[in-house]
């Protein structure tokens, strides 16, 4: 079985969340972490594990990212890292379906990956082995102990409860 490190200087891990009942507003986290012990012929012996530093929130607009470091959201201070570790990995389609245990501010809840596209090895310009992969999933913050909200005079609320999540990452063969 290979293990893989992420390469967080060339992974992503995103969000989208719809804001005033209008738009969607979209952010990642700057720190990215993780190690990956996979084997494309048994995908079910696989373990997959990361992280991100809250406190690397990026929204483009530093009054928003610091609101979302409070209390109010992700509690940076007392949380500082989200974390997953994957419980159970399996084919599905072209890609793979990963579920395992997402911790957001304290609070554990399974959800699961689908993994859309995994690109084939392939070594870069210094010798490395890399491998790369596209995940997804949507949670709901709510669940996750992120309810600060504020209602609208038109009716419905400032942010939506629904959090889309995208990954987006670059492994780095480990000898």
């Amino acid at each position: 079985m290979a293990k893989w490190n992420v390469d967080g200087s060339h992974s992503t891990v995103g969000f989208t969340v719809k804001h005033l009942m209008i738009t969607n507003v979209r952010g990642e986290f700057r720190e990215v972490e993780g190690s990956v012990e996979f084997d494309p012929a048994n995908p079910a012996a696989s373990k997959i594990q990361g992280a991100v530093e809250v406190a690397s929130i990026n929204t483009r607009e530093e009054k928003r990212d610091a609101h979302l470091k409070s209390a109010d959201f992700f509690d940076a201070d007392n949380h500082p890292k989200i974390t997953f570790v994957s419980r159970e990995v399996k084919a599905s389609g072209d890609g793979l379906a990963i579920t395992g245990d997402l911790t957001i501010r304290g609070t554990t809840k399974s959800v699961t990956w689908t993994v859309e596209d995994i690109t084939g090895e392939q070594k870069d310009p210094w010798g490395n082995t890399r491998i790369g992969a596209a995940a997804s999933t949507k949670i709901k913050r709510s669940e996750f102990g992120v309810k600060w909200n504020q209602a609208l005079e038109a009716g419905g609320m400032l942010v939506g409860d629904e959090v889309k999540l995208s990954l987006e990452v670059s492994l780095v063969k480990q000898a």
